[in-house]
């Protein structure tokens, strides 16, 4: 052990005490007749003070150094780091508060790891933007659903201000209006993403220490575009039914007026009124009826009952009412079944597809054409194909031709008495199936409509 003694950087204070030790001979040697008692006296002195040395260096300074190393490793953020001594004196208890606080610390930092990986987690896969702000206007933060909808990559937000980065000017208002008010600040814009525009509303939340001070903001960018297209559903619907239903009330209120007036000395007139009353009213029926069928299947708790169906069996009873009216059209109506084709849907609804399709391909086929409908099968799929001869629809209005009340030729579809609503009962109908449906089309060639529904 004494061999410590003899290396950096104890041999600089060895050397002092030797050289302390020979002073101190020399002064006393005028005083001392007996050199040899001197001399032995100093270097017992000396080796008592290098055998104390070597005792405090050993217990004390040695373990201190030892200890402010692993404080040092821990400070660096090795929470493994440990110091280990033995004794019971105050270094052995400074080992044990050591190595205790290093397993807190450790503790710690796996729980604040996993609470961080967790708030991440759940702040990159929301499906609202955020961005975090200081209160100097400096980007800590922004998540994956805003990179998502601006690009770019975290480096291009992160440590810059707000202002620099953020383009839209809803932004600027939003955080200033945040830290000025102190309080949550809403407003909405619109964005376009490649070619599609969608509407977001922002929200601007101010943040708060402890102590009440406003230490930065919160923006949070929620993506409202189906609300928005809902909202203007909803309007459109209010306002096409509003539409749909005015035209054949005011001809039935000013048919009856003018019956009311004139009596009904002229028979002639007065059946060709009533005859135009009671199919306005009937229209409206149809309108009311259908409105209720789509209610219905857009209820949450609604409910399919499904049917085994022969298809062959049941097309077989609708199939002589549109014969006549292709006959009353004069248009060519045939139709081909697969022979034993059976699967399993909701029968009333499997015939409110058939009757859909087919009416709207004779109403919008002119005299001469054609109509036809075939149904085959799949190892998955009831194919239901019906084609026509008819006007067609333009490809810009094919992603249309499933809302409510959209008609190709509003014209011709008031003349045939439509509704507007077949296609969108089709499309629910085929939804609540879990079937898809096709349409291909063009100008004044044709129509062909594809439903597929499952066998089940």
């Amino acid at each position: 052990m004494m061999k410590d003694l003899f290396k950096k950087p104890l041999i600089t204070y060895v050397l002092l005490f030797f050289v302390i030790t020979v002073l101190t001979g020399l002064i006393l040697v005028p005083f001392i007749e007996q050199l040899s008692i001197l001399i032995a006296i100093l270097l017992i002195n000396y080796i008592i003070l290098l055998v104390f040395f070597q005792y405090i260096y050993t217990n004390y300074i040695k373990p201190l150094s030892k200890a402010t190393k692993t404080l040092s490793k821990i400070n660096k953020g090795n929470y493994r780091a440990r110091f280990h001594h033995s004794s019971n004196n105050i270094v052995g208890e400074l080992s044990y508060k050591i190595n205790a606080l290093a397993r807190s610390l450790s503790e710690y930092s796996i729980h604040e790891k996993t609470q961080r990986d967790q708030l991440a987690t759940i702040i990159d896969n929301t499906d609202n933007g955020i961005v975090l702000i200081d209160e100097k206007g400096y980007i800590h933060l922004v998540n994956n659903k805003f990179l998502s909808m601006y690009g770019s990559t975290p480096k291009d937000y992160t440590g810059y201000l707000y202002y620099d980065v953020l383009d839209h000017e809803v932004f600027h208002n939003t955080i200033q209006n945040a830290f000025l008010y102190e309080k949550n600040v809403k407003n909405e814009f619109s964005h376009y993403i490649g070619i599609d525009k969608y509407y977001f509303e922002i929200v601007g939340v101010p943040i708060f220490n402890e102590k009440k001070r406003l230490k930065g903001a919160v923006l949070v960018i929620h993506d409202i575009t189906e609300l928005k297209k809902l909202e203007l559903m909803r309007k459109d619907f209010v306002a096409n039914v509003s539409h749909e239903l005015r035209t054949p009330i005011t001809s039935i209120r000013g048919f009856a007026e003018t019956l009311m007036d004139n009596g009904l000395k002229d028979k002639d007139a007065a059946n060709e009124f009533i005859k135009i009353i009671y199919n306005e009213s009937d229209r409206m029926q149809v309108l009311i009826e259908e409105l209720l069928t789509l209610s219905r299947m857009e209820q949450e708790n609604f409910q399919l009952v499904l049917h085994k169906i022969d298809a062959g069996e049941l097309i077989e009873q609708i199939i002589p009412t549109f014969r006549m009216k292709a006959q009353e059209r004069k248009l060519t109506f045939s139709s081909s079944i697969e022979n034993n084709l059976q699967f399993k849907a909701d029968k009333d609804m499997f015939k409110q597809i058939i009757i859909n399709l087919l009416d709207n391909a004779m109403n919008y086929t002119s005299e001469l054409g054609e109509v036809n409908l075939a149904v085959t099968s799949t190892e998955e799929y009831i194919h239901i194909k019906v084609s026509d001869t008819g006007i067609g629809i333009e490809q810009k209005a094919l992603p249309r031709i499933f809302e409510r009340f959209y008609r190709v030729d509003k014209a011709r579809s008031r003349h045939t008495g439509g509704t507007g609503l077949g296609l969108a009962i089709v499309k629910h109908i085929v939804d609540v199936h879990d079937g898809k449906i096709e349409i291909d089309s063009e100008v004044n060639k044709g129509t062909n409509v594809h439903v597929y529904l499952p066998k089940k």
